[in-house]
């Protein structure tokens, strides 16, 4: 396989400057609510801000990949004298924690970097961010070409069948067709 160049999106999250407003929370679900705007519930964020106010730490982290296998490690770490648990830093919806799943669902939320918004504009939640705690990077990687992996709908039927088995997902499925 050959080498091709690909725009590569992020966040970069500045942990020190984020003071737990969470407006990024409520932006991301608004623009994700089904019709857009409709609603807001932090629960259906991509972005979440792990808090723990007594002891000043604020840590948004926003949603990466679904991953089936929980990581072995547990790791601390102490930046600026605040401790910090591994899982904080994960943006991964994994089977040990809830933080990216859809609450009525439990399929794995993943941030789409709000894909939908006009080219060259920024994510909402850097936006909206007063604080300057997020910043959008966009750079051009070489990578390898990448073998086919499975869509976003395979992904969540995957969760759905880990969830609820898979006849109950097929009979429900069968029941929707016919309607």
């Amino acid at each position: 396989m050959g080498k091709v160049k690909k725009i590569v999106k992020s966040i970069t999250i500045v942990a020190d400057k984020c003071n737990g407003c969470r407006a990024c929370e409520l932006i991301c679900s608004a623009y994700h609510a089904s019709p857009r705007y409709s609603s807001s519930n932090p629960a259906r964020s991509r972005i979440r801000v792990v808090r723990e106010p007594l002891r000043d730490i604020y840590l948004p982290v926003y949603a990466g990949e679904y991953t089936a296998a929980e990581c072995t490690g547990r790791d601390k770490y102490i930046i600026d004298g605040k401790e910090y648990d591994e899982c904080g830093f994960c943006r991964a919806s994994c089977p040990s924690r809830d933080l990216f799943k859809e609450p009525d669902s439990g399929l794995p939320l993943k941030c789409d970097m709000c894909e939908d918004q006009a080219p060259g504009e920024k994510p909402l939640c850097v936006e909206w961010c007063d604080a300057e705690a997020l910043v959008y990077v966009e750079r051009e990687e070489e990578v390898e070409e990448a073998e086919a992996k499975p869509g976003e709908v395979e992904v969540g039927v995957e969760s759905l069948i880990d969830r609820y088995g898979l006849q109950q997902v097929l009979d429900t499925v069968a029941r929707m067709a016919k309607s």
